[in-house]
């Protein structure tokens, strides 16, 4: 009789132990302290949290701790301009993604509105008005029946995204336009202060033009003469003043 006494009591006193374990994880799960209220986006420059809710497929007031970390993990790196990322909880209501980007370097026009690129001519993004973001627009082509995924293939985009992946970041985000203006042509615009033609001219010595471009934005802002434009086609740069 004692044995079964104790027996039942152990099984009772299991019982209250669920019971109790299924109250606080209810209360951790389920109370409006452990719900989503914030994104924490550490390392992205182009996406936004907005983007990441609409890609992740979460929404705030969510139970945080019903958020499957992994399933929303997938669903990011599965966009083409993410290149690297990890999720995580940061109690008590906050998503915590850290990300790398796989990075555009310019946007060129479609015939249904624009797309990003990365630097090997891939579409990481595309849309259907101009978005204002610190890359070049390529003017003078237009990129036909490609969506996301694909790559451009025409030449002379080639080799402008070439030139452009040998910017830095800072010199890139200097660029507000690289025209097409004739055959193996081209001439780039600076969106600072003081609009400034940069004439790249042929598309040759891409890697000596491009170092030269970041030493011509770099001196530009210290230069106390307002210049018209440089050219890149002689052995020395030339720089035309502006009258």
């Amino acid at each position: 009789m004692a044995k079964k006494r104790r027996s039942t009591r152990r099984l009772f006193k299991g019982i209250i132990i669920l019971i109790l374990t299924a109250v606080i994880i209810s209360v951790f799960v389920y109370t409006p302290f452990f719900t989503l209220r914030e994104i924490k986006l550490i390392g992205a420059t182009y996406l936004t949290k907005d983007d990441i809710i609409k890609i992740g497929n979460v929404y705030y007031g969510e139970p945080l701790f019903q958020l499957e970390t992994d399933d929303i993990t997938k669903r990011l790196i599965n966009d083409l301009r993410i290149e690297e990322v990890t999720v995580k909880r940061d109690l008590p209501n906050t998503l915590e993604v850290t990300l790398k980007e796989r990075k555009p370097v310019a946007t060129i026009a479609c015939d249904y509105g624009y797309l990003d690129l990365d630097r090997n001519g891939t579409v990481i993004d595309s849309y259907k008005n101009l978005k204002s973001m610190p890359i070049p627009v390529i003017a003078g082509a237009v990129a036909k029946d490609l969506y996301i995924g694909d790559t451009v293939t025409d030449e002379m985009v080639q080799k402008i995204l070439f030139f452009l992946q040998q910017l830095n970041e800072t010199s890139l985000n200097k660029i507000s336009e690289i025209a097409i203006t004739g055959p193996d042509y081209v001439v780039a615009y600076t969106n600072m202060s003081r609009a400034v033609q940069i004439r790249i001219g042929k598309l040759e010595r891409l890697e000596e033009k491009a170092r030269l471009t970041e030493d011509f934005l770099q001196d530009l802002e210290l230069n106390p003469h307002r210049v018209e434009y440089v050219d890149f086609n002689y052995t020395a740069p030339f720089i035309k003043l502006a009258q």
